[in-house]
């Protein structure tokens, strides 16, 4: 199973729109979605969401600090607090990062996936694998705009082209 996980796209079309570019790319079978979707401030926020409830199907999604309910309201699928997966014998926690993050790990897990900074990084932390998204939109401290996939092992963080920032085998 192939996963694909986008974080702090904040509405702008400019990033939004290529996701449908990248999902042709990874071919995922589920999106994990960090919060942070939308902006009501832009012009093109219902853009972003028509966008994202394309593939409502496949999409488990975090709730981020700046989502709202007008955008839970308005998009087809469901925001949680936290994901829990086992991906290949490995339990996985996925959140916005504003609730949780480096500083305050759930102890059962082994590998913690979170967003909200807008800069993406791989650390080991405690026995824990540590891995920020990055934001797909708005990305910050000199980072690509980035997303991750999680596949045959590996947690990969690629920028805006797919093109390979970072890997790490779990």
């Amino acid at each position: 199973m192939k996963y694909l996980v986008i974080s702090d796209i904040h509405g702008v079309l400019e990033y939004s729109s290529k996701i449908d570019n990248i999902v042709l790319k990874e071919k995922p079978d589920k999106i994990i979605l960090l919060g942070d979707l939308y902006t009501h401030s832009s012009t093109t926020y219902m853009d972003t969401v028509n966008i994202l409830n394309k593939y409502s199907d496949i999409i488990l999604c975090t709730k981020g600090n700046c989502d709202n309910d007008v955008d839970i309201t308005l998009s087809n699928f469901t925001f949680n607090d936290y994901i829990v997966l086992t991906i290949n014998n490995k339990k996985f926690f996925f959140t916005h990062g504003h609730l949780y993050d480096i500083y305050s790990i759930p102890n059962d897990i082994d590998v913690f996936i979170y967003g909200h900074l807008h800069t993406n990084f791989i650390k080991n932390i405690n026995n824990k694998l540590c891995i920020n998204t990055g934001s797909l939109s708005l990305p910050r401290n000199n980072t690509k705009n980035s997303y991750i996939t999680i596949d045959n092992n590996y947690i990969t963080i690629k920028d805006i082209d797919s093109n390979i920032i970072d890997s790490v085998e779990y």
